[in-house]
């Protein structure tokens, strides 16, 4: 199940839609938002993440998290109590606005999300002095993100790619573009994201836009354009996860994909391919971030700083097959006695080529303030 395409209340939620659930938007200052550190004494952690996003052995252990426990004698916690971004938002909201303890000290944020989380004032700066690993292998495409700039209250727990996947039999000719979606020869048999966040980014780019600083009109001209395309009936549907399935049974040739299922979709169909238009496809991340209260911060910042050792890095990526977020990770799983396990070292949608990478963009978050027009807009575009 993929991170990204799981989708609920669409991006609804934020700053400004906290009054309408009853809950007052509250920014909490940077020295309200600690509580005494048990982890000396309370050798614990509570860990929230998506379903499917940890090494499992075939006995349904997690290698590398009981690894962690045995290193450190830190039990963990561990929950997959995330399955959509908005709703995890609206459920642990309540709490984090009037200032109280989550009942997490560590949590797995889409980037467009955790933007709201760093503007709120929801999460806690950490301390990269008790995390040299992170310092020294974190990816530096990823080191500085505009709604975190240097990252001092998240680090990508994995990456990805929005593109293109398509059926190359099928369609009998190759996709280069976003712009080759609207070919006539593929009316009817293209799918794009129902949310928002998911979607822009890509179809911006295909416009020239520089995504890492675009405006409501770059917004407003990229859903003027599909709002186009769903009038001429070139499109044949918006999806979340199912995206995959409608693919797979050809009922799609042509999709807005992430890199991380087209790797399984192209093992089930070898026909199937994964682009990065020309234009250029965006880098998104889904981060660790440590909420507000958390009385486990000293355990939750030695987590991190283990999954950012090389070994452990490669060991999670060989599972989850998203991009690695640690580059040092290639060389570990290149050396494996296991073939298929050194193979992925050469996998780019795990560790992408320079080529790739020069087309990676990284689209700066929604504004709370952009927020209800663009989504008004969206909504009827793609009626969700």
């Amino acid at each position: 199940m993929s991170r990204r395409a799981v989708l609920g209340a669409t991006g609804l939620f934020g700053a400004a839609a906290l009054s309408g659930c009853g809950i007052p938007a509250a920014y909490v200052p940077e020295e309200r938002r600690s509580t005494p550190d048990r982890s000396e004494r309370d050798r614990t952690l509570t860990f929230s993440n998506w379903t499917q996003y940890i090494d499992v052995d075939k006995a349904g252990h997690r290698p590398t998290l009981e690894e962690f426990t045995r290193r450190t004698g830190i039990a963990v916690t561990y929950t997959e109590d995330i399955n959509d971004n908005d709703e995890f938002f609206g459920k642990i909201s309540p709490v984090l606005a009037q200032g109280g303890n989550p009942g997490r000290d560590l949590m797995v944020i889409s980037d467009w999300m955790a933007g709201r989380y760093v503007n709120l004032g929801w999460v806690q700066t950490m301390d990269r002095g008790r995390m040299p690993n992170v310092t020294k292998y974190l990816d530096p495409q990823l080191r500085n993100p505009a709604f975190d700039p240097g990252r001092k209250s998240s680090v990508p727990w994995q990456s990805g790619i929005t593109g293109i996947a398509y059926n190359r039999k099928a369609l009998g000719r190759e996709i280069k573009s976003t712009a080759d979606l609207w070919a006539p020869d593929l009316k009817g048999r293209v799918t794009l994201f129902s949310g928002m966040d998911e979607a822009l980014g890509l179809l911006m780019l295909s416009q020239g836009t520089d995504i890492t600083r675009f405006t409501a009109d770059d917004a407003h001209k990229a859903m003027d354009l599909v709002q186009k395309m769903v009038d001429r009936k070139q499109i044949r549907r918006f999806t979340g996860n199912d995206y995959t399935s409608d693919l797979a049974s050809g009922a799609a040739i042509a999709c807005q994909a992430y890199s991380g299922d087209a790797i399984q979709l192209k093992a089930d169909n070898p026909d199937i391919e994964f682009v990065v238009p020309e234009e250029g496809a965006e880098l998104w991340a889904e981060s660790l971030m440590i909420p507000n209260k958390a009385e486990h911060k000293q355990n939750a910042e030695l987590l991190i700083d283990y999954y950012y050792q090389p070994e452990v890095a490669a060991k999670l990526a060989a599972f989850v097959q998203y991009i690695c977020p640690v580059p040092a990770a290639r060389e570990v799983l290149a050396q494996s006695d296991d073939q298929d396990t050194a193979a992925l070292a050469d996998e780019p949608l795990i560790f992408p080529t320079d080529e790739i990478r020069r087309k990676l963009h990284t689209m700066r978050d929604v504004k709370a303030d952009e927020r209800p027009g663009l989504h008004q807009v969206w909504g009827k575009v793609a009626g969700v």
